[in-house]
């Protein structure tokens, strides 16, 4: 069994928006393994990284990838860190991977700078969020089939995009 659809991306990329809709278009189910590892620890992500850090939520994080890669055969959503571990990078080598990318205004915009992105907490959130995208724009596309730039789409355009990208000829018909 494999996934149809990998997304990955950062925050605000639209990857828990846009893989729902993927999934009904592309007529599979949706996962998101970030579900996945808050119905494992039965708690939430940010309070995982407050109580025991990083490093333990992306142990989780890795075992939850790949769990769900060898389960699901729908459209799965990785969490915005999930591509840094090498191991899952490997495992994302015989899959599809749609990569949601997101300039740093728009994801800014997006995110609003949630207190539930650990990550992006703290004192100057904007820098944060350019430090993050610099630091992990070469990994999602190291592990990217298809790449859509989502800053002037609507999840709608998004989805269109990866449907043409991944079912070509189906586009074709219609």
């Amino acid at each position: 069994m494999s996934p149809r659809a990998v997304v990955v991306g950062p925050p605000g990329s639209g990857k828990s928006t846009v893989g729902p809709l993927l999934a009904a278009a592309l007529g599979v189910t949706f996962r998101d393994t970030d579900d996945d590892i808050v119905a494992r620890a039965g708690r939430a992500i940010s309070d995982i990284f407050a109580d025991d850090g990083e490093p333990a939520f992306r142990a989780l994080e890795e075992e939850a990838v790949a769990t769900a890669l060898a389960e699901h055969d729908g459209v799965l959503s990785l969490g915005g860190g999930a591509p840094l571990s090498p191991g899952t990078r490997a495992r994302l080598q015989d899959h599809t991977v749609v990569f949601l990318n997101v300039g740093l205004a728009a994801g800014v915009q997006r995110t609003g700078m949630s207190s539930a992105r650990p990550l992006l907490a703290g004192i100057n959130p904007r820098a944060t969020f350019k430090a993050l995208l610099d630091q992990r724009l070469p990994v999602y596309r190291e592990v990217a089939t298809v790449e859509i730039e989502t800053d002037k789409l609507t999840p709608e355009e998004v989805v269109a995009a990866a449907v043409a990208a991944l079912e070509p000829d189906r586009v074709r018909e219609q």
